[in-house]
Parts: structure tokens; C-alpha cells; sequence
């Protein structure tokens, strides 16, 4: 049975959670498919990349991902206040909203209202957080 190594391409179903038991992602709910991908391209954060790597067709297993193998720590720099004239009108605490930056389209989180400012937070929303995922591998070709 073929082995999964870099540049294979794959098939697997996965549950993603957190520490506490939150999942936040999973391909197995009615209308997902597997998720296909082929490693070594960048595809996949590093941590579940490796975590498939000699796994088979088949074969289960459950791989714990510390922030630096997936979307990095918090950083600090990327958590900024905006004037409040500057945002939607009523926004609140954990609304998610689209700015822009000189790269392009950016997805911030707000953290924080205050009276005349907003706290907005870059960071991926799984930034700084240990990832868990249960893995099933579909097919490797």
C-alpha cells in the first residue's frame, strides 16, 4: 500500500478542534468532500502536512499541532485601533469585518468598542492556538 511522502496528492477527511473540544473545522458533514491536496506546495499549514506523511489509505490517526506548525503565534503588530467613523455603524465584539491594506483585502476581528475607537485585530482567527485533528486518509496517489 502506497505511503504518503511530498508531492503526493491525497484525499483525507478530518475533524479539526481545539483544546477545549471546539471544532472548528470538519470535512465530514453532509455535502463536504474530502479535502484533496498535494504536499509540498504550501497547500496545507506545515503541522498537517506532516502529520500525513507515511500514512496510508485507510489509516486513521489524531495529530496535535502546536501554533507554530499552523497559523503562528498572536502578533502583537497586527492588532490595531481605528476611529470608530471609520467601521460599520453598531458593530460589536467578535463581528468579523473586510478592511483593506496595501497588500489587498484584509479579514479582521473586532476585539474591542470603545467610545470613539475600535480595537481590530489582523491575526488569523486560529493564531496562537494548539490545533487537534482526526485524520482519515481517502486515497494517496
Amino acid at each position: 500500500m502506497e505511503q504518503i511522502k511530498e508531492g503526493a496528492s491525497v484525499s483525507v477527511n478530518y475533524t479539526g478542534r481545539l483544546e477545549d473540544g471546539t471544532i472548528f473545522d470538519t470535512s465530514i458533514q453532509e455535502g463536504r468532500e474530502p479535502l484533496t491536496a498535494t504536499l509540498g506546495q504550501g497547500q496545507l499549514i506545515p503541522g498537517f502536512e506532516n502529520g500525513l506523511m507515511g500514512m496510508s489509505a485507510g489509516e486513521k490517526k489524531t495529530v496535535e499541532i502546536d501554533p507554530e506548525q499552523a497559523y503562528g503565534e498572536i502578533n502583537p503588530e497586527l492588532v490595531s485601533e481605528v476611529p470608530l467613523d471609520r467601521v460599520p455603524e453598531g458593530v460589536k465584539v467578535g463581528d468579523q469585518l473586510q478592511g483593506q491594506n496595501q497588500y489587498g483585502p484584509v479579514n479582521v476581528v473586532v476585539r474591542e468598542v470603545k467610545e470613539d475607537a475600535v480595537v481590530l485585530d489582523m491575526n488569523h482567527p486560529l493564531a496562537g492556538k494548539k490545533l487537534i485533528f482526526d485524520l482519515e486518509v481517502v486515497s494517496v496517489n
